[in-house]
């Protein structure tokens, strides 16, 4: 991917050089094209096309806002009732994640999103032992938000 922005970047430096207009309009053109000359080329390259990464990482950055909206209404709920009545716990979610990377990013998504904490993480990396304010709720939320995360940050890593 970063070989890729290179090229791009290398190909619009070009197109302003050869018109010898130094505007970003003339450099948002060079950079268009670079972008199809690179998209035309992408099956000579080992990796997959890099806006293809990006446009995953904006869909993880999007379901990371939708949880994040939807899990601070239920916690506000659940603290704005007039009697709290929460069942706090540790519950444990296994993972399909690999790499360090990968496996930080899922932990950090979880513990952002209110109402859940990773306590940790086993040492065979496979599961996290998790806090949930409410266990019934903030559990089954975090189950239904961790399929999407999974797959959200496999796109962007593999």
């Amino acid at each position: 991917m970063p070989f890729q922005i290179l090229i791009n970047l290398i190909i619009a430096f070009l197109w302003v050089t050869l018109q010898d207009d130094w505007s970003l309009p003339t450099f948002t053109l060079g950079y268009l094209l670079g972008l199809a000359i690179l998209f035309l080329m992408r099956r000579f390259f080992n990796e997959k096309f890099y806006l293809h990464r990006i446009w995953a990482l904006i869909v993880l950055f999007l379901i990371f806002m939708w949880e994040l909206i939807h899990s601070t209404i239920v916690v506000t709920g659940q603290i704005l009732r007039p009697k709290l009545n929460i069942t706090p716990g540790i519950f444990k979610l296994e993972t399909e994640l690999e790499s360090n990377w990968e496996i930080t990013t899922l932990a950090l998504l979880f513990m952002l999103t209110p109402g859940s904490v990773v306590v940790e993480v086993s040492p065979d990396r496979r599961t996290f032992y998790m806090h949930a304010m409410d266990i019934p709720i903030s559990s089954d939320m975090v189950i239904a938000s961790h399929t999407r995360f999974e797959r959200a940050i496999m796109e962007v890593t593999r």
